[in-house]
């Protein structure tokens, strides 16, 4: 595996004058994600759990349905990055590369033209009603006790996490990434390759909630996304639609609730 950090000098300023630091500094490398000899996407990524990185990103994407689509996978190191690569069963190979040709053509903006602008906004499913509840208690505590999961940022303070929190058993697995897009994929892909259901419980993220954030929640069709930041205004529309309880500025005991607020309750909590 490569290294997760790197030490590098630099110098510390302070009103009271300069001193010499040592930093540690997070390794952050392009991860290209290849699919049947064909790279559908880079990314910058921290280079650990890249299986469960690459994974999340291929369900989060909609390329595969489940792990057992994948016919083949293996994760190679070069001097310069990381090729995730994988080999799809006959089904899903074939639909990827019917959704690669529709891709195709000349286009007139930077997002690729209208089918990405329709992916960037997809509708998505909504949850089921009801599936398990957490108290408020343990809402409140949620990022807190992710930060006792969080072993990368302890040694750089600059990555992100996301968590999956069990009712009554608190957080129960953890990831961690320069991009919060990443950690919480990398999270997605370990559920999903363990064999974890993560309709029984909920998200718990270190950043903001964008749109993206929800749709990868609600995909992964886990009912519950806590934050220790803000939602933005669609990000927040797009939960309530999809019927995910968002429960947001989570820290310092308190938290803002926002949609489906019936999965938040006063007494014990429960798996569904």
């Amino acid at each position: 595996m490569s290294r997760l950090s790197a030490s590098r000098p630099g110098v510390a300023v302070h009103r009271e004058g300069t001193r010499s630091v040592v930093r540690s500094l997070p390794e952050e490398v392009p991860v290209a994600m290849v699919f049947d000899g064909t790279t559908q996407a880079v990314m910058m990524a921290t280079p650990a759990e890249i299986a469960d990185f690459a994974y999340g990103f291929a369900l989060s994407e909609g390329i595969i349905a489940h792990p057992g689509e994948v016919a083949e996978f293996e994760a190679v190191t070069h001097a310069r990055g990381i090729e995730a690569r994988f080999w799809l069963h006959e089904a899903p190979g074939r639909d990827l590369r019917e959704r690669q040709r529709s891709m195709m053509g000349p286009t007139g903006c930077g997002l690729c033209g209208i089918d990405s602008l329709e992916q960037a906004l997809r509708p998505l499913p909504r949850l089921p009603e009801g599936g398990p509840s957490l108290t408020r208690a343990e809402v409140a505590r949620a990022t807190d006790e992710l930060r006792g999961h969080q072993p990368l940022h302890d040694q750089t303070r600059a990555v992100h996490a996301a968590g999956f929190l069990l009712p009554g058993k608190g957080i129960v697995m953890a990831r961690e990434d320069v991009g919060r897009h990443n950690a919480l994929d990398k999270l997605i892909g370990a559920l999903a390759r363990q064999d974890m259901d993560a309709s029984e419980g909920a998200v718990v993220l270190t950043s903001r909630v964008s749109v993206d954030m929800v749709q990868k929640t609600v995909l992964a069709r886990c009912p519950i996304l806590i934050a220790v930041s803000a939602p933005t205004a669609l990000a927040l529309s797009m939960a309530e639609d999809a019927h995910l309880t968002l429960a947001a500025f989570a820290r310092g005991g308190g938290f803002d609730l926002y949609a489906a607020p019936e999965r938040i309750v006063d007494g014990a909590s429960h798996v569904a």
